[in-house]
């Protein structure tokens, strides 16, 4: 079995769990999404990337869509939105939720895509889910050619293990900077540990603040890593 195939798997095998688990009528999910897109926000604006515009972005790992096409909310135009991801049944439902955006059947170790094409690369909870490692360095590659010079990759993943999937692995900044050494910029944490954060019920929006103060307890990293001009 391949890398890309037992990924497959593993999508494939869980899906229904993941869907559940990040059900958005739990009010622990809609804060770690709150505070997630606040930060993008953020972090976009503060590089003088918003409203984002003409600006092409290019999300490896789509899944079903939704996050890609949130970035219509910051200005982006659906015409300059790709998505690519291994699933063709997700890729199929991006397509049917969302019809002018381009979303594309691939492995992202060979991108169907010119150099420098987008001015943005998200990879959300992606390198996580490649375990091996030969796959993580040609998947690195391949968003770092298309990339623009002046460009980002907008990363977001664990930097956890999880005792309760070992189809995937916690991603350091250590890691991210081997992958990607060309680019450059600084890595927040966040993300109250999900488990935690989906059983604070009724006290989500004190405790999600108060116990986020504790670092150990912020699950993931978010960056706006820059490509030299």
């Amino acid at each position: 079995m391949t890398e890309s195939e037992r990924i497959a798997r593993a999508y494939r095998s869980r899906s229904a769990g993941v869907a559940s688990r990040w059900d958005l009528a739990n009010a622990g999910n809609r804060a770690i999404l709150a505070e997630r897109r606040n930060l993008v926000r953020r972090v976009l604006d503060d590089q003088g990337w918003l409203p984002l515009g003409e600006r092409r972005l290019l999300d490896v790992g789509a899944g079903g869509g939704a996050e890609l096409a949130w970035f219509t909310e910051l200005g982006a135009v659906e015409a300059n939105l790709a998505g690519i991801d291994l699933l063709p049944e997700r890729v199929e439902s991006a397509r049917r939720r969302f019809p002018a955006i381009d979303f594309q059947v691939g492995n992202a170790e060979r991108l169907p895509f010119p150099d420098a094409s987008f001015d943005i690369l998200v990879a959300y909870t992606l390198f996580s889910s490649i375990l091996d490692g030969a796959m993580a360095r040609a998947v690195a590659a391949e968003m770092t050619r298309v990339m623009k010079p002046g460009g980002g990759l907008l990363w977001y993943d664990f930097r956890y293990d999880s005792p309760s999937n070992h189809d995937v692995r916690g991603v350091p900044a250590s890691r991210v900077r081997d992958l990607f050494p060309t680019l450059r910029g600084g890595f927040v944490r966040l993300t109250l540990l999900p488990p935690l954060a989906r059983r604070l019920g009724p006290l989500t929006g004190i405790g999600y603040r108060a116990l986020s103060t504790l670092t150990f307890l912020r699950s993931h990293l978010l960056a706006l890593l820059v490509k030299p001009a």
